[in-house]
């Protein structure tokens, strides 16, 4: 947490944002984009609440822009940063898993279809405009 705290603190966040934004040029591709920065977070903070806050704070402005309601980032972040999270070996949820089942990471990956799928799914859905909830344009 305080590893998030700094990198907003610092600006670093913001300019980490502005660079990957530069590069989103549809609701698909942000979205696209949420997912990476979740899997991205998981896999080098190692820790599963850093791949959800760290994503959610640095695209929630953009998700506003764009007129996407909030349950579109909070399913992208979930189904991106916490499903991923328990097939990272050094993740903290990764760790948690195959220390509680007493099988290692790399052993319950192949079976986990629903980790695996999920954060392919939220971008074929989301390039497909499948459940991407969005606020009516003024006016209408």
């Amino acid at each position: 947490m305080f590893f998030g705290g700094i990198m907003e603190a610092t600006g670093m966040l913001k300019k980490i944002t502005v660079s990957v934004l530069g590069l989103v040029k549809s609701d698909a591709s942000l979205i696209t984009s949420t997912a990476v920065s979740c899997i991205f977070f998981n896999l080098t903070a190692s820790d599963q609440y850093m791949s959800i806050i760290v994503p959610g704070e640095m695209y929630k402005d953009a998700f506003k822009d764009r007129s996407l309601k909030p349950e579109v980032l909070s399913r992208t972040l979930e189904d991106a940063g916490t499903v991923t999270s328990v097939l990272i070996p050094w993740n903290t949820g990764g760790a948690t898993q195959a220390r509680v089942l007493g099988v290692s990471t790399i052993s319950y990956l192949p079976f986990a279809f629903f980790n695996i799928i999920s954060p392919i799914m939220t971008v074929i859905f989301a390039y497909a405009k499948i459940k991407i909830r969005k606020y009516p344009k003024k006016g209408k």
